[in-house]
């Protein structure tokens, strides 16, 4: 009997629609080798598409990827992840700030009021139509850092009640390169800008505003401009989320320059005190805003689809990335939509990719992989926040978390970047993976960029699950790569977070296929192990 025939006949005696195909069982190796550039550019072509209207959450674009999601998992025999659906809802309150806002600074017998955009950014994380801040003083707190652990804090001995407190963003050890100090370049989570607003909200000010350079921040003004330009979304708290500032900001470099100006003061001179130890300063100003907003209250959906392990299907290997970008601004002319084809579409079309990979083989892994797509990445890293806080599976079950954003359109490397290199055990079955490509692991180039804190596995890191981001490389394969790479990279990096951010079907997918190929191939070593790889013990997180 032709195995078409029987396969069609089986189904009928099952009372089954579904047609069995002895072509979708594969070997690990058919499975490796199946991850194609083709598939990938299929998928990031739909969901980067103008139709999709740059994935914003909680609007038409949330829905059709979604959609696109259940679809694809649905057809390679993923299950529903969350409680039997592949939708896990993230109660959000969406902010949006009116752009009638001003920033205004006086003392010294002067009055310097600050235009929205061009000089600062403004917002609240509160749940409030209208947040002010009156004859605030203002108190520079250096980096805005209390951390124990490295014997510093900026806040010592100040009383920042009802204050608005200003501070450098990234960190000591960054600004000093001392890598005795804090983490050397390498960023740590003390530099991000989370953080600062956090700690400035547990020290009790009224407003909390970062001074962005290029450099620290790992980005530019207009990164800051367009992020902050339209709806903010924070979790849904029952209090209005009262604990935080009342506002938030960033001041371009310019305008902090003019406000120690201002003040009699040299910004250089106390840029400078700041690197050297913890260091405060009143400025002798007062700051005054009022931030109007309008309120809405949404829900978006994290996406969770989980294929069960054949032997420990309580036990699982998470995949995880976000399917969000900015969404489409109506105001401008011409091109309104904010694709994010690279960021991060190439990601989601990773993860589809693995998927269907692990769903392929012949013999299904021990333990279970999980795919986590994420909503709100975009907006803090809230469906992956959200997530840690209610896993749709134990936390203690959860083996590992291998991250996808933004993949590599390069082409092939010699090497493999890990972010944050050196914090887990994951790294060992990586390296494994990447010598049989030939590749050596390393660092990432630009450390100071806290690309391990930026990202949407450092929400299970903070929680204690050892989570691995990994990707794409430096060292091009040959000349034509390393040619393609260097007509390449500067419109890419140009392009972050930014209208430009458009597929491209000449995009080279090559390296993204082996760092795709070098994922499957660690999920699959510690899926089909015993092991729990553990932190290592210079790192921040452990084990909860």
């Amino acid at each position: 009997m032709k195995i078409k025939t029987y396969n069609k006949l089986l189904a009928l005696l099952l009372g089954s629609s579904v047609t069995l195909t002895a072509a979708s069982a594969q070997t690990f190796d058919q499975a490796y080798q199946a991850i194609s550039a083709k598939k990938l550019h299929q998928h990031v072509k739909v969901l980067a598409s103008d139709d999709f209207g740059g994935r914003l959450p909680t609007t038409e674009g949330e829905k059709k990827t979604l959609d696109y999601l259940t679809k694809e998992f649905k057809n390679i025999g993923f299950k529903p992840g969350n409680n039997g659906s592949f939708l896990q809802a993230v109660e959000l309150s969406e902010i949006t700030a009116s752009a009638d806002m001003e920033l205004t600074i006086e003392g010294n017998g002067k009055t310097d009021t600050l235009e929205y955009l061009t000089e600062m950014v403004l917002g609240t994380s509160r749940v409030s139509t209208s947040e002010t801040i009156k004859d605030s003083d203002i108190v520079f707190v250096g980096y805005g850092i209390n951390a124990p652990e490295y014997n510093w804090n900026d806040y010592k001995g100040l009383d920042v009640k009802g204050k608005t407190v200003v501070m450098l963003v990234n960190d000591p050890g960054f600004a000093t390169q001392d890598p005795n100090l804090f983490t050397g370049s390498a960023m740590t989570y003390y530099g991000r800008w989370t953080y600062k607003y956090e700690e400035a909200s547990r020290q009790g000010a009224a407003a909390a505003i970062i001074i962005h350079e290029d450099a620290p921040a790992s980005y530019g003004w207009s990164v800051v401009k367009n992020g902050w330009g339209g709806p903010q979304y924070k979790l849904y708290q029952a209090d209005g989320n009262k604990q935080r500032v009342n506002i938030e900001g960033w001041l371009t470099l310019s305008s902090a320059k003019a406000m120690f100006a201002q003040a009699g003061l040299d910004f250089a001179t106390y840029k400078t005190k700041a690197k050297q130890g913890p260091v405060n300063k009143e400025l002798g100003l007062t700051a005054s805003a009022t931030v109007k907003s309008t309120i809405k209250r949404s829900t978006s959906y994290n996406f969770v689809a989980t294929l069960p392990g054949s032997k420990v299907a309580d036990e699982h290997i998470l995949l995880t990335g976000h399917w969000d970008h900015m969404g489409t601004d109506d105001s401008l002319e011409g091109d309104k939509v904010y694709n994010g084809a690279h960021d991060n579409a190439t990601g989601i079309a990773g993860i589809i990719e693995i998927a269907t990979a692990f769903a392929s083989l012949d013999k299904k892994p021990q333990r279970s992989i999980t795919v986590v797509a994420t909503t709100a990445e975009e907006q803090g890293l809230l469906g992956s926040k959200y997530y840690a806080e209610h896993p749709s599976f134990p936390l203690d079950k959860t083996v590992a978390v291998l991250n996808l954003d933004s993949l590599n359109i390069l082409g092939q490397t010699s090497d493999l970047i890990v972010k944050g290199k050196g914090k887990s055990e994951i790294e060992d079955y990586l390296k494994v993976a990447a010598k049989k490509q030939k590749r050596m692991l390393v660092p990432e180039s630009n450390p100071a960029a806290g690309s391990y804190y930026r990202s949407d596995h450092f929400n299970f890191a903070l929680v204690g699950v050892p989570a691995l981001y990994a990707g794409s490389g430096n060292e091009p394969i040959n000349d034509e790569v390393a040619a393609y790479r260097a007509a390449t990279l500067p419109k890419m990096k140009r392009c972050y977070h930014q209208l430009c951010d458009e597929y491209n079907p000449d995009w080279n997918f090559a390296g993204a296929v082996e760092d795709l190929q070098a994922t499957f191939d660690t999920m699959y070593q510690i899926a089909n192990s015993t092991d729990w790889p553990k932190w290592s013990k210079t790192s921040e997180f452990q084990r909860k």
